[in-house]
Parts: C-alpha cells; structure tokens; sequence
C-alpha cells in the first residue's frame, strides 16, 4: 500500500510528530510538508497533520482535507491545550468532518505542543485578564506545560498510533 505523511506547521511541533509516524510506517514512506504540494492522489493511505487553530485545522490543512478522496485517510494533530480534554476531541471531530461526503477517517491522533510565543502574545493583547484567553497565572502555567510537548512519550504514541492504524488497514 503506498503511503504518504503530510503536514502543516507553525512551530515545528507537528513536523515532529509526522516524522514519528512516517519513522514507524514502512521503510522509504514519504514524509513532507502541505507546502511542497505533493501529489496525494498518487497515494492508497494519506497521514495528514496539522495545528489546531480555532477548534479544527489551520487552514492550509482545511484546504488539503477537503480534497481527500484517497481508500485511507488518517488525521493527526497538535494543539496547545491539554490532548484529553474536550477541545481536543472536538477540534479532531471539526476536522474530519471537512473530508468529502462518505469520507471518514481511519484513526485519529492528537497530542500536546508549545504554541507560539506570538500567538500568546496576540491573545493576551486582544482578550482581557479574566476571559478564558485572557492572562492569568492557570494560562501561563498551561502555556509552560504546553513547550515541554511533544516530548518522547508523545512521540513513541504516535508512532504507536500510526503502526496500528496501519497494521489494520493493510490486515483488512
């Protein structure tokens, strides 16, 4: 089965977690950035991630999503909020929802990572101390917890993610 890894990055934090993925998957498997424009109609199984922006993909990932059309599609993603929590699981189920009609995806993976030093600078700009996005002592702290990821256990569960999801394609 031919397969592909793909991904958009801001920070670098999904680019590692793709190159997690592409390591476990067999030997020569693709590994490249949305930006490269790679052919992915040349591909049975398509791995895409992205960063969550807004509760879905970053945009350029929206883009890509929508036009998948390939036998196997698998999604993974990295967010800065906590990967168990409700967000996370929703930002996952917004994204897939972009595939096209009668797609679905074959397995799911989304993990922890830094955000942007900008983009916390952005949010504190524009929401008030207080508002959920708003500076305060709980945000900082979820920020600080947020760079220490993907860290090594990340990383081994997306590669472990991606082994499985491919043993049960290919397994039928």
């Amino acid at each position: 089965m031919k397969t592909i890894v793909v991904y958009s990055t801001r920070t670098g934090n999904t680019k590692k977690v793709a190159e997690a993925i592409a390591a476990a998957l067999p030997p020569g498997t693709p590994c490249q950035p949305l930006a490269d424009e790679p052919d992915l109609t040349a591909y049975d199984c398509v791995f895409l991630g992205f960063w969550v922006d807004r509760g879905t993909a970053n945009q350029e990932a929206q883009d890509v999503i929508r036009t998948l059309k390939n036998d196997h599609i698998c999604l993974f993603a990295t967010l800065g909020a906590n990967p168990k929590s409700e967000h996370a699981a929703s930002s996952l189920k917004q994204a897939e929802a972009l595939l096209p009609d009668g797609k679905s995806a074959d397995g799911t993976f989304i993990c922890q990572g830094a955000v942007d030093p900008k983009v916390i600078e952005m949010m504190y700009k524009k929401f008030p101390a207080g508002s959920p996005h708003g500076r305060s002592p709980e945000r900082d702290a979820l920020h600080a917890e947020a760079a220490k990821h993907p860290d090594a256990a990340d990383l081994s569960q997306a590669a472990a993610f991606a082994r499985d999801v491919y043993r049960r394609i290919t397994e039928g």
